[in-house]
């Protein structure tokens, strides 16, 4: 087939264009480089069945494809708190104009939704079928509230123009490509055990999260995508619950670093509690995650590593090592 994937040159959209290509389908990576990086793709330029395009998913293409895996919208507090009104566009007009492209061409689309669609949840573990306990004008309803809208024009446009449509309600998730600077509390943790600096925990330390590794997320996804029928939202993440200071000591352990842990305050609206049910996904897809988070972490640690003695390898003025794309399926 012939997959577009928006956010492709992302975290999790890199992954995924890599898994798409062994399966041996075309792939169109659109990203606008925002938080996507050039070098997460860069080693797939040269397959023929790859094209990358930079477009920003608020404004409207054209494209022939069977499938379209929308992962277009920054996912971190950092970043999608950098530019809140663009972070709404992104996810309200770039879920818009994926729709209208999938209606056009007739094919199916997954949206890449979030935990996030539960905010500060007041029931725990969460199920699909659970509405949330969102504020919508706090400073993280850029993103919730965009996630929930896209959600809801996924449905309308199913049940109004019978789109083929797949949402996935994406938890924690976690390993090599991660942002150093994207403020979650995995690449926060490590980057600090590696430095040997302290560890900040926010809170008491004693809020959970539930940790997905990259490569089971990215077979849910797929699964999901391929599913018949799946037309409901369903939950992506891993069921085992974790503190954030249990997460803390592991990562100082697997690092082998001297750093301490600080408590800073609790930011504003964020969840105390976040672990899905997965039943659903567990029923219609056969899908559980099966990496546990020591081995995830020590593969994630590895990819920090390498990247912090890179840097420090490289020269003094950043211009002198930046390179350019050169394709001519490159736009």
């Amino acid at each position: 087939m012939r997959i577009l994937v928006t956010g492709g040159a992302g975290f999790i959209g890199s992954h995924l264009c890599e898994r798409l290509l062994t399966q041996g389908h075309e792939v169109i990576c659109l990203d606008n480089f925002f938080t996507g990086r050039r070098e997460n793709i860069f080693h797939l330029l040269d397959d023929r069945r790859f094209e990358l395009i930079r477009h920003d998913v608020i404004e409207p293409i054209l494209l022939e494809v069977d499938q379209i895996y929308n992962l277009a919208c920054p996912a971190s507090p950092v970043h999608y708190q950098y530019n809140s009104v663009k972070t709404v566009k992104t996810s309200v007009m770039g879920a818009i104009n994926m729709l209208g492209l999938a209606k056009r061409v007739h094919a199916r689309i997954l949206q890449a939704s979030t935990s996030e669609v539960y905010g500060d949840p007041q029931v725990h573990p969460q199920p699909e079928e659970y509405w949330g306990n969102v504020n919508c004008i706090g400073i993280r309803a850029c993103y919730d509230e965009g996630k929930r809208l896209a959600e809801t024009l996924m449905m309308d446009y199913h049940r109004q123009n019978k789109v083929d449509i797949r949402i996935a309600r994406i938890f924690n998730t976690y390993g090599p490509r991660m942002l150093e600077n994207d403020g979650r509390v995995v690449s926060n943790f490590i980057m600090q055990a590696l430095s040997n600096e302290p560890l900040t925990l926010y809170g008491t330390g004693e809020q959970t999260r539930s940790f997905c590794y990259v490569d089971d997320l990215i077979e849910g996804l797929v699964r999901l995508m391929n599913a018949e029928g799946a037309h409901e939202p369903v939950n992506m993440g891993n069921p085992t619950e974790f503190t954030i200071d249990e997460l803390a000591r592991l990562v100082i352990e697997l690092c082998g670093s001297k750093s301490e842990v600080k408590f800073c305050p609790l930011p504003q609206d964020d969840p105390k509690q976040r672990k899905p049910i997965i039943a659903r996904a567990e029923q219609l897809l056969d899908w559980t995650p099966h990496i546990p988070l020591r081995e995830g972490l020590a593969h994630t640690i590895a990819y920090f590593a390498g990247r912090i003695k890179r840097d420090e390898s490289l020269p003094a003025n950043p211009q002198s090592v930046e390179f350019e794309i050169v394709s001519n399926k490159t736009v």
